[in-house]
């Protein structure tokens, strides 16, 4: 099966939150025909109905299954409270999607096994909830998940030897950098657990990297992110997924550079 090319919708927050019909217009002009919704279950119908209005599937999706609270984008906890999992999944078969991913759990939840256990637990319960729906779950990282080592071995590992089988990871290649790992030697390691790939580049110049949100990230494919060699290394990868935390210049323009260049890998 080839590899699909989609978005991360979070990288144009903004513009969805005043115009989602407009920038899911601007998306699939420029090439996009998937995307990976984040916070979706409190506007599933509406983001279903203008996903399908231009030619936009949705195989996967982001929402929280191993946290009690929301967390901002910068990491940051909130006492609002994350829909239960039945509640996300009934969501994403709304969309349609194949794949729900927790997209963060906090830095401080990684600093023993047993933490890295309490999530593991949570996620597998999500995947088994998840499978009477038809429907999988997965894990998505950060830097500090790979910053946490023991005994030689990550957080992200340590937790993926602890998942139920069904439950998936989406790795983020930049943030793998960013953690010091190389992502080709990272995904080797995971193999057949990783179906999909947030392929985001950036330079990691020191300056840059000291802001939030990060300064350093460019188009896939300008930065210094082995993203061929990553996608290469993931024998099961069902979706490479473009992504930007921050960006200085055109967006569009950027989020198209990103897709020519995945697809260019990918098939």
């Amino acid at each position: 099966m080839p590899v699909l090319t989609s978005i991360q919708l979070f990288t144009l927050r903004e513009a969805l939150e005043s115009d989602l019909d407009g920038t899911l217009a601007e998306v699939a002009a420029r090439g996009f025909t998937a995307a990976e919704p984040y916070d979706f279950v409190r506007r599933a119908e509406p983001l279903a109905a203008a996903l399908t209005a231009h030619g936009i599937a949705a195989p996967s999706g982001h929402a929280f299954l191993a946290s009690e609270s929301f967390v901002n984008p910068d990491g940051s906890g909130t006492s609002l409270p994350v829909p239960p999992p039945a509640e996300v999944f009934a969501a994403a078969k709304t969309l349609g999607m194949e794949i729900v991913i927790d997209p963060y759990t906090a830095p401080e939840r990684w600093q023993s096994v047993e933490q890295i256990e309490e999530t593991a637990r949570l996620l597998n319960a999500a995947a088994e909830i998840g499978a009477t729906e038809g429907i999988r779950v997965g894990y998505h990282n950060h830097a500090h998940e790979l910053e946490a080592t023991f005994d030689g071995t990550t957080g992200l590992e340590v937790l993926a030897g602890l998942l139920d089988p069904r439950v998936v990871l989406e790795v983020d290649l930049y943030w793998v950098q960013r953690g010091g790992v190389d992502p080709v030697e990272l995904l080797q390691r995971l193999g057949d657990r990783v179906v999909a790939v947030h392929a985001k580049d950036g330079t990691l110049d020191a300056e840059a990297l000291a802001a939030y949100p990060p300064a350093d990230q460019v188009p896939a494919g300008e930065g210094v992110v082995p993203l061929a060699e990553a996608i290469e290394a993931a024998p099961a990868l069902e979706l490479a997924i473009v992504e930007f935390d921050h960006y200085n210049g055109d967006l569009y323009d950027a989020i198209e550079k990103s897709r020519v260049y995945l697809d260019g890998i990918v098939r």
